[in-house]
C-alpha cells in the first residue's frame, strides 16, 4: 500500500513520544491545495470500521479508505538538509504537483484546488 523508510520511520517515532498512549500514524488526502488534493500526517488515537491497518517499524498505520485509492504505492521519507529538515512524499499515481510538494492530482481525478 505505502512504504515508510526507515529515516521516515526514526522521526515518525520521535514524534511519537510527545503523544499520550500509543497512537496510530493517519496518512490520508483531502481536497485542497494548489494541485487538488492535500496530503495530511497525523497522530490519531482511534481506528474507524472503515481504515486499513499497516504496520512499518513498528509504527501503526491507519489510511482511511477515501484516500487509499490516491496514495497507493506512494513512499514517505524523512530528509535533512541545510535548512532544516522534513518529510517528503513521492507518490507514484501524481501527474502533477506544485511546487512545495504537498499537493497533486491524478490522472483519475482533480479533486478542488483551494487558493494558494
Amino acid at each position: 500500500m505505502i512504504t515508510i523508510t526507515e529515516n521516515a520511520s526514526s522521526k515518525i517515532k520521535e514524534m511519537i513520544q510527545n503523544e499520550e498512549g500509543n497512537p496510530f500514524l493517519r496518512v490520508g488526502v483531502k481536497e485542497g491545495g494548489c494541485s487538488g488534493f492535500s496530503y495530511g500526517m497525523g497522530f490519531d488515537p482511534e481506528k474507524n470500521d472503515t481504515d486499513t491497518e499497516l504496520e512499518q517499524h513498528g509504527i501503526k498505520i491507519l489510511i482511511d479508505d477515501y484516500s487509499e485509492r490516491f496514495i497507493k504505492g506512494t513512499v514517505i521519507d524523512y530528509k535533512e538538509s541545510m535548512m532544516g529538515g522534513g518529510f517528503t512524499i513521492n507518490n507514484p499515481n501524481a501527474t502533477v504537483s506544485c511546487g512545495c510538494g504537498s499537493s497533486f492530482r491524478t490522472a483519475e481525478a482533480e479533486g478542488k484546488p483551494a487558493d494558494c
